[in-house]
């Protein structure tokens, strides 16, 4: 991949001379730690026979006595990663990759380091440090630029070490806690913090070559997620944050504080449905093949898609219908467009569903899983989707007492990851939720999901005709009679009319608000009409907020794109997907058709009348609920009368 425009280059001689030095981090130093205890037994070796150990001075001078008074620590990373093997006296596959990792990540933190200092000013100040000319007015600059290098050198190490080792890692899971031993006086004694900690992680929970790997992998993502939190109130980082290197012998790119991912898709062994095996659905399925040919704009170079730019693109969407209605069907039928047009092109894809099974009883585990979920399919360097399936299951809804700490967790996480302050769109993944039952989910979860999806499956009679039809194969002799099979499945004709039956509304709740506003101010054509239609609406139903109307303006911009790119830019790469971010972006623009009057009160009432099906059933839930509680309290009574009186 060629640099962009905002991008420097990590040149190979400037990594590879800091190789020796690298391999003297791993070799052996001496280290007292300041923050974390030592998870290893602490015994001092007898330095010859029968001296024994001492015990370890304790000062009684006044100041002192506060003083970590723990010794240092020879920490040896070479001889404790070569002992991860048991009693093999040959170092294996595995521990190469560690070591050689390892000493790649550093000497690529040490570059970046110093590049950071030619460019921050911080060698000029380390160079009048030396000849003892160093004001008394730098000084505080001078410690502040010491910090943000150390930062910058602890997670480009981090990060650098989680990407080269990441296609080495197994199945097995490995906790490694809170890194504590953080240190940003210089970046040398950080590096010293953080290989000591590392050398303890090993020493413990290294047994084998598998958890070898994997307990690295863990300590630098422990490590990355410190680190980026103690930058966020750190100084003159700016030469740090204000900027992205590429290593190209890796295909690795540092992007601040940014994890760096490898670009590389998932094998899915799910069935795919092709479009016309989707029957009904008419609305969702148009907008899920129109979502997965968007995907396929985004710019690898740019790191965005000109349809999260123009507006129209889905980051979040909900489908919601009853049981066997369809939307198993229509998430194999979209993951299946996307892998193919991937593969097409050569792009990484992923896929992931986000199940009960990341539901775990230990506490903050669930929310691990959840952010591991988003990280996997934000990432910048593949296309993705990501399903989170039965959402009501697995996110709780806050103030429920049936729901799970662990649910909560999840809910905390896709909350903040969806429309959150660092939530940042960039057009290369889509999130879709799932539901039967999207009344039980988190209200406030809910409005996160910017589009609509209605699956409520086969409607019409030449719907259950067509799905009788498909479901039944070719094994059989029984003619199909007077039909046209799959011509009701025509998706141009069939979405049209499906938005047309939008110009009113369909929930009974929001209908009564429809006519009174139209009986009032007549047509909707204007703003100003239009505005009185939504305030009326956030009067008939208070949780129709802000959040809701940048959701409808989302949907309508989504009309406005309401056209499909062509099949044969999909088949050929070369003639759009190849092409350059401003040629794509003009190509798309092309095609967009006026926004009209009908679309936003379409998308008003397509918007509005799943937030009403979902109160009014929500409130019905509830009412059950409590008329059940009532009669099961006055059985109770009844029962403990008869019981008295008798």
């Amino acid at each position: 991949m060629s640099l962009t425009s905002d991008q420097m280059e990590l040149r190979e001689e400037d990594i590879q001379k800091h190789y020796t030095a690298a391999y003297g981090f791993l070799d052996g130093f001496d280290h007292t730690p300041r923050i974390a205890k030592a998870k290893t037994s602490d015994r001092a070796e007898e330095r010859s026979p029968g001296i024994a150990s001492r015990r370890r001075f304790r000062s009684t001078t006044p100041g002192l006595v506060t003083r970590s008074t723990a010794r240092p620590e020879g920490v040896h990373l070479v001889e404790s990663i070569e002992g991860a093997d048991g009693d093999d006296p040959l170092i294996s596959p595995a521990q190469a990759n560690v070591l050689n990792g390892l000493r790649r990540a550093l000497a690529i933190a040490l570059a970046t380091g110093e590049n950071f200092a030619d460019a921050s000013g911080l060698s000029d100040l380390k160079r009048a440090n030396l000849a003892g000319s160093l004001g008394a007015d730098n000084k505080a600059e001078f410690s502040e630029l010491l910090t943000a290098e150390a930062l910058t050198v602890l997670y480009v190490f981090a990060n650098s070490t989680a990407y080269l080792l990441a296609s080495h890692q197994g199945e097995v899971q490995v906790e490694v806690g809170e890194v504590e031993e953080v240190l940003t006086d210089n970046a040398q004694l950080a590096l010293h913090g953080a290989l000591w900690e590392l050398d303890q992680d090993i020493t413990t929970l290294a047994t084998d070559e598998q958890r070898l790997v994997t307990t690295v992998c863990a300590f630098a993502e422990q490590l990355m997620e410190k680190v980026a939190l103690r930058a966020q109130s750190a100084p003159r980082l700016a030469a740090f944050t204000g900027a992205s290197w590429r290593v190209e012998a890796d295909d690795l790119t540092i992007n601040g504080f940014t994890p760096a991912r490898a670009a590389k898709g998932t094998t899915l062994t799910m069935t795919f449905k092709k479009p016309n095996e989707v029957v009904g659905n008419h609305i969702a399925k148009y907008q899920a093949m129109k979502l997965a040919k968007m995907l396929m704009a985004y710019d690898f170079d740019r790191k965005l898609n000109p349809f999260a730019e123009l507006g129209g693109f889905i980051f979040t969407f909900m489908g919601d219908g009853m049981p066997g209605t369809g939307k198993t069907t229509l998430i194999q039928m979209m993951a299946g467009l996307i892998n193919d047009y991937c593969q097409v092109a050569g792009y990484p894809f992923r896929y992931q569903n986000l199940s009960t099974d990341n539901i775990d009883s230990y506490q903050g585990k669930s929310g691990q899983n959840a952010k591991a979920f988003i990280n996997n399919i934000i990432d910048p360097m593949a296309i993705g989707f990501g399903t989170i399936d039965d959402i009501d299951q697995l996110a709780g809804k806050r103030g429920d007492r049936q729901s799970s700490a662990g649910q909560l967790e999840i809910t905390a996480v896709l909350m903040e990851s969806f429309a959150g302050a660092n939530t940042v769109v960039r057009g290369n993944c889509t999130f879709g939720m799932f539901s039967n039952y999207p009344e039980n989910v988190d209200d406030a979860l809910r409005q996160r999901a910017g589009a609509r999806f209605l699956v409520d499956g086969p409607k019409m009679r030449e719907d259950y005709i067509d799905i009788l039809a498909l479901l039944m194969g070719k094994n059989h002799d029984i003619p199909l009679g007077d039909h046209d099979l799959y011509e009701a499945q025509a998706i141009q004709k069939a979405v049209a009319a499906s938005f047309e039956s939008h110009s009113r509304p369909h929930e009974a709740g929001l209908m009564n608000v429809f006519d009174k506003v139209h009986d009032q101010i007549g047509g909707l054509d204007t703003i100003a009409k239009l505005g009185t239609y939504l305030k009326a609406i956030q009067e008939a139903d208070p949780r129709f907020t802000g959040r809701a109307i940048k959701n409808i303006t989302d949907a309508v911009k989504v009309r406005a794109m309401d056209f499909e790119l062509p099949d044969e830019w999909m088949e050929n790469p070369e003639l759009f997907l190849f092409q350059s971010y401003e040629r794509k972006k003009d190509m798309i623009s092309a095609l967009r058709v006026p926004i009209t009057v009908e679309m936003v009160v379409q998308e008003i009432n397509r918007y509005a009348d799943s937030e009403f099906r979902y109160s009014d059933k929500s409130d019905e839930v509830a009412i059950e609920e409590a008329v059940r509680d009532m009669r099961r309290m006055e059985e109770a009574k009844r029962r403990y009368l008869e019981g008295k009186e008798s």
